[in-house]
């Protein structure tokens, strides 16, 4: 490993330890063209089924994304943030990585989502929309990269499982459950296909949250 790399992951590994109480603030003031849909503060699941879905762009919208709906029981989403530029970090695990830096601006269109959650931080998804299928595997295969570097840490630290794989009609994902330092399940992260359009969500909470809001999360990107 170059002294450059080894520098780039100590910084997020910083990022990774401050991860848990960085995810309560969701980081929306003076993003150009974000929106915000809140529900009211009764955190209640049909309270917070307020879609972000007035946002859109050509071929991927915010419709395409998590819906409140799709977020597990014990979750309880309250409200959510569309950005539609391709600026929002893309997990934990990428540091300051922006979708729009890993397709180098070259995505026909992007969108994202970050769901605010009620004593459980934050879920957020990016995705992009390709130009042609042979683009996007090439990006999926990025962000699978990038998601597994983060198998191979140190003991005591934060790192993600084994990929694990799931398909619905017209897409195919990769999930990896998430640990802390202890050993413990911290959420997860999972990469998602379908034709032109690729996807990675960030889900925090137990393991089976994960699988879960990633199957509910390919099929909206299948639709």
């Amino acid at each position: 490993m170059t002294e450059n790399q080894t520098v780039q992951k100590s910084v997020r590994r910083n990022r990774l330890a401050a991860a848990a109480c960085f995810a309560a603030a969701l980081i929306t003031a003076g993003v150009v063209g974000t929106q915000s849909a809140a529900a009211d503060g009764s955190a209640q699941r049909d309270a917070a089924a307020a879609r972000p879905a007035a946002a859109t762009a050509p071929g991927l919208g915010s419709a395409r994304l998590v819906q409140s709906e799709d977020i597990p029981q014990g979750l309880n989403p309250v409200g959510a943030t569309v950005e539609l530029a391709g600026r929002e970090a893309l997990s934990a695990c990428s540091g300051e990585a922006t979708m729009r830096d890993l397709t180098k601006g070259q995505a026909t269109a992007y969108a994202s989502v970050n769901w605010t959650l009620d004593n459980h931080g934050m879920l957020r998804e990016s995705a992009a929309s390709a130009p042609t299928g042979s683009t996007a595997a090439a990006w999926e295969k990025q962000l699978v990269a990038l998601v597994e570097d983060c198998q191979d840490e140190p003991a005591g630290h934060w790192h993600y499982g084994a990929a694990h794989t799931l398909t619905v009609t017209g897409g195919t994902a990769r999930w990896y459950p998430a640990y802390n330092g202890d050993g413990a399940a911290a959420g997860g992260v999972a990469v998602l296909r379908s034709g032109t359009k690729v996807a990675i969500v960030e889900v925090p909470g137990q393991t089976a949250s994960v699988e879960g809001t990633a199957t509910a999360a390919l099929k909206r990107l299948a639709s």
